[in-house]
């Protein structure tokens, strides 16, 4: 059973994951990269070397990043501010910085360090050129049916009730901020890889203990 992907078909990736069930959404055939050693699926493992020269985002990074050459939420918001990726839309806010971080924070640091700043950039770029496509008058918000759409863009076969629901938590007065829609995106994202780990049959549904599904939700 292959699970709906991070990016879809859209952006610099595509990718292939577990389809979350727990009665919530519909499994799809995967046909993106798969798992990647090292790294999550579709999103390649980066190396710990690389040249600050032929990385743009080290600048960016390195200007907020601690001598443990890692960002917590506050640092990683002001580091996406100062690099200009929300372009014309607001700068992403401190809860979203904590929600990105807690995606890809597998040695439970509760910080970010620069190989997964960098699979963030990534994931950001792809969620961002979704958005544009869909916000079309460049008005930095969109309606509800088209945040739906974007989410069936991304691979995921959600119930229309858990779309209802998705709806509901993120939009404002009828309408998704860009901040909102890439919070929707990154606790997808995050959700359904903590679901996928738990899934080791590939069948759609686990068994949970209560303690286990609170640390793993909370932590999102």
């Amino acid at each position: 059973m292959a699970y709906p992907g991070y990016g879809g078909g859209f952006g610099n990736f595509s990718s292939q994951m577990p389809g979350m069930q727990m009665q919530m959404g519909q499994p799809m055939p995967g046909t993106g990269l798969g798992m990647l050693p090292g790294g999550y699926s579709g999103y390649p493992a980066y190396s710990a070397g690389y040249s600050p020269n032929a990385e743009p985002m080290w600048t960016y990074f390195t200007a907020v990043a601690g001598q443990d050459g890692e960002v917590d939420a506050e640092e990683l918001q002001s580091c996406l501010t100062q690099s200009g990726i929300s372009e014309t839309y607001s700068p992403f806010s401190l809860e979203t910085c904590r929600i990105m971080i807690a995606m890809l924070d597998r040695d439970y640091t509760g910080k970010m360090g620069f190989n997964e700043f960098k699979e963030l950039w990534a994931a950001l770029n792809a969620w961002k050129q979704n958005f544009m496509t869909i916000d079309q008058d460049r008005s930095g918000t969109v309606e509800h049916h088209e945040l739906s759409q974007a989410i069936a863009v991304m691979g995921y076969r959600l119930s229309p009730q858990t779309l209802t629901a998705i709806v509901r938590r993120y939009s404002k007065n009828g309408r998704i901020f860009f901040d909102d829609y890439v919070a929707c995106c990154v606790k997808l994202r995050a959700l359904t890889d903590f679901f996928r780990r738990r899934d080791h049959l590939q069948q759609g549904f686990v068994n949970f203990i209560y303690d286990d599904f609170l640390q793993g939700t909370m932590a999102i």
